[in-house]
């Protein structure tokens, strides 16, 4: 009889795992989603303008390699300033705005594990949290021995890192932050389905495998769970090979504010988060009202007839954020 009984709890027990791994095998990737409908305005991009900065490569606690952008402070009270770039390209996104705010900070452009011209492994990183740890990382290496302050400014889905950074385990080492049409997550109030066309997330896959992880299964964490919208035009251009498509489970949820988002915001330290009225991805209108209930940390400002991507290099961002730098 008690023979049986474990035979019993020892098939009820791998149900879940029975039901995880189906759901994991269910929804695989489709490859390129180029140019599907709805996605991002890349005309702008495509349309160039900021010369690109110089990059170098630093070596990492891992003995691994980044490669970075770094304008140092031309005066000696200037913070740290890192810039984090969104999902699917790298820090040459920041060229022109960095150059900007090279007069008021010490500039730090990082590619991020997983994305830029030659990484390790594409869309991927070796364990959940290793965005934070890098960062950190960085941080530690460029910033002065005495007591410099520390900003990070994100887009998107680095705005949504700079937010998970704020309540992890490095976050007291940011004394204030900038948010750039960030990503909060998936079903946030500001958030627009598959982010206006951007993104297309294999949702059972994100499921099953949340599952395994929550009993310690992270056999799994590589598979692809989300494919970006890049456009035909960026991917077959002179610079398609910095294009980063598809993100693995690990890195996915790296990229991102923790379940429990509203945590996340409370932790912030003083903010400021800007949007435009046109982005395709983000509703820019709920940011405020769903954060400022939140904490009274944050300043919020909303660029009429700008989009997602836009944002980044409107003049309107650049004098904000160096007031913000400035104390001002």
């Amino acid at each position: 009889m008690i023979g049986k009984i474990f035979v019993g709890l020892a098939l009820l027990a791998g149900i879940p795992l029975v039901i995880a791994l189906g759901l994991i095998v269910s929804q695989w990737p489709r490859g390129a989603v180029a140019d599907s409908p709805g996605g991002l305005d890349f005309s702008a991009q495509l349309a160039g303008g900021a010369e690109p900065l110089p990059a170098s490569s630093v070596t990492m606690s891992d003995a691994t390699h980044a490669r970075v952008r770094h304008l140092g402070a031309t005066t000696a009270d200037a913070p740290l300033v890192v810039l984090v770039h969104g999902s699917g390209w790298d820090g040459g996104q920041f060229d022109a705005l960095a150059f900007g705010l090279s007069r008021v900070g010490d500039v730090l452009v990082p590619d991020l594990r997983g994305h830029g011209a030659t990484p390790d492994r594409r869309g991927d990183v070796d364990y959940l949290g290793q965005f934070e740890d890098d960062l950190a990382d960085l941080i530690e290496q460029y910033k002065r021995e005495d007591k410099q302050d520390v900003i990070l400014l994100g887009h998107s889905s680095g705005g949504g890192l700079v937010i998970r950074f704020a309540n992890g385990p490095h976050g007291s080492m940011m004394d204030r932050a900038v948010l750039l049409a960030p990503f909060v997550q998936y079903d946030a109030p500001m958030q627009r389905p598959g982010s206006g066309g951007w993104a297309r997330a294999l949702t059972r896959r994100i499921v099953g495998l949340s599952m395994l992880n929550s009993v310690g299964i992270h056999a799994l964490d590589h598979l692809t769970v989300i494919e970006f919208a890049m456009p035909e035009t960026v991917l077959q251009g002179s610079e398609g090979h910095r294009a980063t498509t598809a993100y693995s489970w690990r890195l996915n949820q790296s990229f991102s504010p923790r379940r429990d988002w509203r945590a996340e915001v409370a932790a912030l330290p003083p903010f400021l988060l800007v949007a435009g009225t046109r982005d395709e991805a983000f509703v820019a209108e709920a940011y405020e009202p769903h954060f400022s209930p939140l904490t009274e940390a944050g300043e919020y400002l909303l660029v009429p007839g700008v989009g997602h991507l836009d944002i980044v290099n409107s003049a309107r961002t650049l004098a904000a954020v160096t007031a913000f730098i400035r104390d001002e």
